[in-house]
């Protein structure tokens, strides 16, 4: 496309789960056709509590050079993907406090009429993968945003079994901060239904 659809990918995580997912995101949106930027929030936690993690560590390490969101990320972009770990239900500080720096856009009316959707991780199999969106959700009805859930709109959703978006059962060991095949296909299909209904967007406002 000679004008094609810019998608952000912003997301926060601390031991590489939500890389892992925010990779296949943007993978999968660009072979759809779209301009994609990948965004990681900055960290919050004192050094001290990293260093004691050693798989937090070794992750904060290896994803330094991935930039940190901007208010001008979310002026590019066409759409926004959010990503978040749970935590005790909710989004991460890290992404929230980057949430809390949008007012002056909010207020401008800048946030509104894009497309948004979101994906999240948890150390347990029911420790808050829906209310975790729910309430990422919430700061993008205050933005007038379109969420675009992924709901049951493909056979691979009847599998995960989120419709409100991509959501990994994030088990502690040596495989933690890699997904599995069932989460990749979800985020496959989140990637490009996003892409999708924003490209009909996008044209549609042209016309």
């Amino acid at each position: 496309m000679s004008n094609p659809v810019k998608l952000a990918v912003i997301y926060y995580s601390s031991t590489g789960t939500g890389t892992a997912i925010a990779s296949e995101i943007a993978r999968s949106a660009e072979a759809a056709g779209a301009e994609v930027r990948v965004r990681k929030a900055a960290e919050l936690a004192p050094q001290a509590a990293v260093d004691a993690n050693p798989t937090w560590a070794a992750h904060h390490a290896a994803t330094a050079d991935v930039p940190a969101p901007s208010p001008d990320d979310l002026v590019w972009a066409d759409a926004v993907i959010f990503g978040s770990p749970t935590r005790f239900g909710n989004i991460a500080a890290q992404l929230k406090q980057f949430f809390d720096t949008l007012s002056p856009l909010w207020q401008q009316g800048a946030l509104a009429d894009k497309v948004y959707s979101g994906f999240t991780s948890t150390g347990t199999r029911h420790g808050g993968h829906e209310s975790t969106l729910l309430a990422m959700y919430n700061s993008i009805h205050h933005f007038g945003g379109i969420i675009v859930p992924p709901g049951y709109t493909d056979p691979v959703k009847f599998v995960d079994g989120n419709p409100y978006g991509t959501s990994h059962h994030a088990v502690f060991g040596p495989d933690l901060g890699s997904i599995d095949n069932d989460t990749r296909n979800a985020a496959r299909h989140q990637a490009e239904r996003v892409v999708r209904i924003s490209r009909a967007i996008k044209q549609g406002s042209a016309a």
